[in-house]
């Protein structure tokens, strides 16, 4: 959806403080603050950058940063590279298993959205995919060609995790480890990189993401009490009809202290108890 368009749902469903979390751009922003102020809503910055923690892919968020943060700016527009030249090599596998026109055609699906700078993502993909019959629907795009493991799922060289935790540090930002369920890890591993983000400077664990496992959520409160870190929940929300809505989520545990107490959210808006 478009930032805008984002802002209208989350306000159509009740909330009126919002981080927009992108991966690895902060483009959307300007737009979905402007969206904000005239709904009386408040917007967070909010980012959620790709990184390598013991060869693996991992996702950090930052919340309420500073925008000019000359570290931050240029890590992003380094992975905005990155995230254009794995779209073009997409289009490229895909076109050689007989579908060709997928990357222009994504990014028709971009253009529709009012996205026009930004580096097409594999729901853009998806999309396209579907609408050429390619695909015939969303997660038969994903299930065959773009998911794990699949042509589509390229690779490409992500920052450390180390690097990552300094922009943000230098950003001011709160940061906070993504849903940390997402990983395959042992539970010794998942164990390993909390630890690894609490020495780097992290402030809070992802306890909640969406309608996951009650007993997972569980056990990430354990841990974020066991390492003296605030939480998050997010739902996070990717597009209308999918997995998630925004503001849906599994409630974690009342005893957590939630890290967006320390946000910049006006008075009006804070509830009684968890301040939003």
């Amino acid at each position: 959806m478009s930032p805008a368009a984002l802002v209208q749902r989350a306000h159509e469903r009740g909330i009126r403080v919002l981080a927009l979390t992108d991966h690895d751009t902060l483009k959307g922003i300007g737009e979905a603050r402007q969206a904000c102020q005239a709904l009386g809503m408040h917007l967070v910055n909010g980012i959620e950058l790709s990184c390598t923690w013991s060869a693996t892919t991992i996702h950090v968020l930052g919340y309420d940063f500073a925008l000019d943060s000359p570290p931050l700016t240029a890590l992003v527009e380094r992975l905005q590279k990155g995230r254009w030249h794995r779209a073009e090599k997409i289009g490229q596998r895909l076109a050689a298993k007989g579908m060709p026109g997928c990357l222009e055609g994504a990014r028709s699906v971009q253009a529709g959205l009012g996205e026009h700078a930004q580096p097409p993502a594999r729901p853009h993909f998806a999309a396209y995919m579907v609408e050429a019959g390619y695909a015939k629907d969303h997660s038969e795009a994903f299930d065959k060609w773009l998911g794990a493991g699949k042509i589509g799922d390229v690779k490409q060289y992500w920052p450390e995790f180390e690097e990552v935790m300094q922009v943000l540090g230098q950003a001011q930002a709160k940061i906070s480890l993504a849903h940390p369920y997402h990983y395959k890890f042992t539970h010794s591993k998942r164990r390993r990189l909390v630890a690894d983000f609490v020495q780097q400077g992290g402030h809070a664990l992802e306890v909640s993401n969406g309608m996951q496992p009650a007993e997972q959520v569980g056990t990430l409160a354990v841990m974020a009490r066991e390492f003296d870190l605030q939480m998050t929940a997010g739902s996070d929300f990717h597009m209308p009809r999918s997995w998630s809505e925004l503001g849906l989520y599994q409630t974690p545990a009342k005893d957590l202290k939630p890290l967006w107490r320390s946000f910049a959210v006006p008075d009006a808006l804070k509830g009684p108890e968890d301040g939003v």
